[in-house]
């Protein structure tokens, strides 16, 4: 099993560097934008971006999947379609191809024989990418590939890949937008279950060298099955005292985090005014706002942030399933939102964990993946039961 987790550590690398790439000249990413059809819009944005590098990750990473394990790269699913129109209004399949010349030919058909530009791509996209990880090592599990599917984001936030903004300060350590906001997320869940499984998150623009302007990125993975959970923020925190200052932070009490606004969200810029109205009651000051969802959920992971919580539909099982994974991993998780604020706490009912392998029923384009109820994204169920009851207690105070 580690050999999955190992290949999408690899491939996400892959990806992390086409995107870097991608970014380097404003001539050539001036080329990579093509708007999305109707039915692949997300309703969120009035304007919403496909650009080649969306699908050369994604293609990069289910042929190497492929490749690799044959038979598991056609139960990769993800947002963006392969399919470019160019100027001549020629229709291109775009795919990775078996060599670096018939890639660049393919290329060339979708940039209108832009040759230079086509072999810069396809140089990143053939090029081998080691990734280690210490902590891979010590996984001894075994886990089915049939029972096995994978829901790929390949830039999330696309939007601010586009801006590429890379002077945006951040507020105690999370970015409220820019390149940072983008993460590349790959997600694996059982077929049968719907149960999150192994989680990727590879975020390409960390830090910047000021000298060349090259960026430096970071990956995070966890993995949770059959009472194994792994990580690795297990080797960031056993490195400092990170870990303990955490759970200290975790075990506050109901009373004083009522009284202390102890606990910490982040939010999207457009969540509606009766979520924001009961947040700043229950978390005073510390409320983030900050784009992407993959990225927001990243922040909880990190242990930025307690809580990412966001009510409305316009997230989808590709932005959820890698952090929900990694959540999974540390004791954390993924919920409805809508449900939760619906439940019985008292009645001892399971929280409704987000699952990742049913369509909504009625639903059409992108909407039969969406996560309809909205989500709550958490490191600790002791703490997101009593961050609920707060919640819940004070949407009714709003609405009186």
């Amino acid at each position: 099993m580690a050999d999955i987790l190992r290949e999408l550590l690899r491939v996400s690398e892959k990806a992390a560097n086409i995107a870097r790439a991608c970014r380097q000249q404003e001539a050539l990413f001036q080329l990579l934008i093509e708007e999305k059809k109707d039915g692949e819009k997300n309703k969120k944005f009035a304007v919403d971006f496909k650009t080649l590098a969306d699908v050369l990750v994604q293609e990069v990473i289910k042929q190497n999947m492929e490749n690799k394990f044959p038979g598991l790269g056609k139960k990769i699913l993800g947002e963006e379609s392969n399919e470019f129109t160019n100027d001549l209004g020629e229709k291109i399949i775009l795919r990775l191809c078996p060599t670096e010349e018939e890639t660049v030919e393919l290329l060339s058909k979708v940039l209108n024989g832009n040759k230079l530009v086509s072999e810069a791509l396809a140089k990143v996209v053939h090029q081998d990418v080691t990734f280690t990880d210490p902590t891979l090592d010590s996984i001894e599990i075994d886990i089915p590939w049939d029972i096995l599917g994978i829901w790929v984001d390949p830039i999330d936030s696309t939007y601010q890949y586009i801006k590429g903004s890379a002077d945006i300060k951040s507020n105690q350590g999370i970015f409220p937008s820019g390149l940072q906001c983008v993460t590349i997320l790959i997600g694996v869940y059982d077929l049968q279950t719907g149960v999150p499984l192994m989680g990727v998150i590879n975020q390409p623009f960390v830090l910047q060298d000021l000298n060349t302007l090259r960026w430096k990125g970071q990956c995070y993975w966890g993995l949770s099955y059959m009472g194994t959970n792994i990580h690795s923020l297990q080797r960031l925190d056993s490195k400092g005292k990170n870990s303990e200052a955490r759970s200290q932070m975790t075990e506050k009490t109901s009373s004083e985090a009522e009284c202390s606004h102890q606990f910490s969200a982040v939010i999207s810029t457009s969540e509606k005014d009766t979520i924001k109205a009961a947040l700043s009651r229950v978390c005073g000051e510390r409320i983030f706002r900050a784009a992407g969802a993959g990225y927001k959920s990243l922040c909880v992971v990190q242990g930025l942030v307690d809580i990412y919580i966001f009510s409305e539909d316009t997230t989808f099982k590709w932005d959820s399933c890698a952090a929900h994974a990694i959540l999974k991993a540390m004791g954390g998780g993924m919920v409805d939102l809508r449900e939760c604020l619906q439940r019985n706490s008292e009645m001892g009912l399971d929280l409704p964990q987000l699952v990742y392998h049913m369509e909504n029923e009625g639903a059409a384009g992108v909407d039969r993946w969406a996560n309809k109820g909205g989500l709550i994204a958490y490191r600790s169920r002791k703490q997101l039961e009593t961050f609920l009851s707060l919640l819940i207690q004070n949407l009714v105070d709003t609405r009186t």
